[in-house]
């Protein structure tokens, strides 16, 4: 082959080796590009399904008049924290307690309350011991504390604000409990009416001369009450019928 013919030809076979290798990466360019749209394209979130709003608690009836307060049904739960690593508690029971209930107008409703310091039990004996002494409540000179509310107001459905003078030690303070009502009817076994509550508050010990060791020992007392008594002027419901004939 002479010279001419190679340099025509040479052109030629290097162009059909580009054309050749220059073909594949069409569709290779072509399947990225369809990827990366698939990648780019907003996915669509399934419908969320609805949600359903809770249900509106009921409001509970409960029948006006005086209740007295059931001490065996009774307790107050006094807990704190010890140095940041434990959360100790003591119960203080009730001696007696009266509740005036107005359904109609809950404002006019009130509530007062004894609770024997020399009834308070820790769980624990020693405790039970440092407690009742000078320290802290001085139970041998100041038996008593007492809870007599100066205002009832709603707070929504079944719930309750009552704020009411709290004295130990002969130191009176205010104290706002958030109420709930736990319910009222005919009680099953005494066969006359009766009304329910759980309180929450806190306090602060310092405000009642029972500081000792404060803050290591926390100031602020949280509060958890529940109590139930029964209608005091409610006639016991009939047994029964008499029999006809």
């Amino acid at each position: 082959m002479n010279t001419t013919v190679r340099n025509l030809l040479l052109p030629l076979a290097i162009a059909a080796a580009v054309a050749a290798c220059s073909k594949p990466a069409e569709p290779a360019a072509s399947a990225a590009a369809t990827a990366e749209a698939a990648v780019a394209a907003p996915v669509e979130a399934a419908p969320a399904a609805p949600v359903e709003a809770a249900p509106a608690a009921e409001a509970i009836t409960a029948v006006s008049g005086t209740y007295q307060l059931d001490p065996t049904h009774t307790d107050v739960l006094a807990q704190w924290t010890h140095f940041g690593f434990s959360q100790p508690s003591a119960h203080f029971g009730i001696s007696e307690g009266t509740l005036v209930y107005d359904a109609a107008d809950v404002g006019k409703s009130s509530v007062q309350v004894t609770m024997p310091i020399t009834g308070m039990n820790s769980f624990v004996d020693k405790l039970d011991e440092h407690l009742a002494s000078g320290d802290f409540f001085d139970a041998g000179k100041f038996p008593n504390a007492t809870f007599k509310s100066t205002s009832v107001a709603a707070a929504g459905t079944n719930k309750l604000t009552v704020t009411g003078d709290l004295t130990i030690k002969d130191i009176t303070k205010p104290v706002t409990l958030d109420v709930t009502l736990n319910g009222a009817g005919e009680h099953a076994m005494l066969k006359k009416q009766a009304i329910g509550f759980s309180a929450t508050a806190t306090i602060k010990r310092t405000d009642f001369g029972v500081g000792a060791y404060a803050p290591n020992v926390s100031d602020e007392v949280q509060l958890r009450i529940t109590t139930e008594g029964t209608l005091a002027d409610a006639p016991a419901a009939e047994a029964a019928a008499p029999a006809q004939g």
